[in-house]
């Protein structure tokens, strides 16, 4: 974070992190042998680990998704407004937003870092970033900060003179940042991260916003070290949700 005025605040990163979950590799296997011995799958998993790693990949390489969804994960994640909007697509999840209708929100705003590819090469679907030149990113900085000290100003001022914040709200810019509860199951997160994340992996490419691929990529490690051997095989088998 980078203070550049006493009041505006500047971010270049986003947050992630896990509340709650209910989530381990132990949940994939009693779902998937519900009708046989489920109830002994958690045993199993420490007691014979590579059969219960073959039958994860088993059902992730065939497709059979059901197994993966007796599994929560909520997260915290503080991140640009702009973020978000991507993030409501996925409509399997569950999210809580904090609300501009009942309290002030706070100035703190996104600028990209500098190592934040700014030029786009190419047409959609077989574009790539590169880097942009110290004037760009010059200019980039200038510009939002320029943006969000005039609109937050306006802001201020339409409070400070009564006007409900669900009215005053209407002036600030999806650079502001928001911070949301975000749950889901481990067949949701793999289906999130095979369409925001860009993995080498993956037998379907993928083009993420950078933004919310930062949000994917620290989701992935915290659910890699719940869930190993599901998230293992979801790489194994082209990171496509089952």
């Amino acid at each position: 974070m980078r203070y550049l005025d006493p009041v505006i605040k500047i971010h270049d990163d986003v947050t992630v992190e896990l509340v709650k979950h209910s989530a381990s590799d132990g949940d994939v296997l009693w779902a998937a042998r519900v009708s046989t011995a489920g109830e002994q799958s958690l045993e199993e998993l420490h007691k014979d680990p590579e059969r219960s790693k073959g039958l994860i990949n088993y059902l992730m390489r065939d497709r059979h998704g059901s197994p993966f969804e007796h599994n929560s994960m909520t997260f915290f994640v503080h991140a640009p407004i702009f973020v978000f909007r991507e993030f409501m697509r996925h409509r399997v999840w569950s999210y809580n937003e904090e609300s501009g209708r009942y309290r002030e929100l706070q100035p703190v705003f996104y600028v990209p870092g500098p190592e934040r590819k700014l030029v786009q090469v190419g047409r959609p679907g077989k574009y790539e970033f590169v880097d942009g030149s110290p004037e760009q990113h010059r200019l980039v900085t200038e510009t939002m900060l320029a943006s969000y000290e005039h609109s937050y100003t306006a802001y201020q001022k339409m409070l400070e003179a009564g006007v409900a914040r669900e009215v005053a709200r209407a002036v600030l810019p999806v650079g502001l940042f928001s911070s949301m509860y975000a749950t889901c199951n481990a067949r949701a997160l793999m289906h999130f991260l095979s369409l925001r994340t860009k993995d080498d992996r993956a037998a379907v490419p993928s083009f993420p916003q950078r933004e919310i691929e930062m949000v994917a990529e620290k989701m992935e490690a915290i659910w890699a070290g719940l869930m190993p051997l599901t998230h293992a095989a979801f790489n194994a088998n082209g990171r496509i949700s089952p």
